[in-house]
């Protein structure tokens, strides 16, 4: 009972940390704003996370499990490009947690933030998963002649630049309609 109460309470502090991260910014967030948001103190929040830093790397790997229905996309096998576009469909439905997402990726670029070696150890496995997507696909060449490892970093760019379109321009960018479009152009242009 008290543990199922602790992991509650943790799952209402990490969804209260992805609402000030998509507010504020991971540097303008404060472990006591988040505290506040549920009700405690920041000494109480400590409890459950230490850090911000491990409250971050808390909210990232909870974002991940969100997506892949509590798993590595591999241990069920990889995905497939239909299940990339149902994933964008999703996506377009939670617009704070791509938010949040979007603007830690971005200050993950920085020296020495706090997030910079998940996203590095996170796009290198995406990288390798988008490839087995294309590999499943279309064999060792897409109809473009490109190899599935080449394209991966193409797949994820594209995933993930459209979703910065979307959250500057959600009336004009219709991301899930977008992803479609590249599928086709992976696809040689046919639908």
């Amino acid at each position: 009972m008290a543990r199922a109460r602790s992991e509650a309470r943790r799952a209402e502090i990490l969804q209260a940390a992805v609402e000030v991260i998509a507010e504020r910014g991971y540097r303008g967030a404060s472990l006591g704003a988040v505290a506040e948001r549920v009700g405690l103190t920041q000494q109480g929040l400590l409890h459950y996370f230490p850090t911000k830093e491990a409250l971050l790397v808390a909210v990232l790997e909870e974002r991940d499990r969100w997506d892949t229905g509590g798993g590595s996309h591999t241990s069920a096998g990889p995905w497939r490009l239909d299940l990339l576009a149902s994933l964008v469909d999703y996506n377009a439905m939670r617009p704070g947690i791509v938010q949040t997402f979007s603007a830690l990726l971005g200050e993950s670029v920085t020296e020495g933030h706090p997030a910079r070696e998940f996203f590095t150890e996170r796009y290198e496995q995406v990288r390798a998963e988008m490839a087995a997507v294309l590999r499943a696909e279309f064999g060792d060449r897409l109809p473009s002649g490109l190899t599935p490892e080449a394209a991966a970093p193409l797949l994820t760019a594209v995933m993930d630049g459209l979703q910065y379109q979307w959250l500057l321009a959600p009336e004009t960018v219709d991301m899930p309609a977008a992803f479609r479009a590249f599928l086709t152009l992976l696809h040689g242009g046919q639908a």
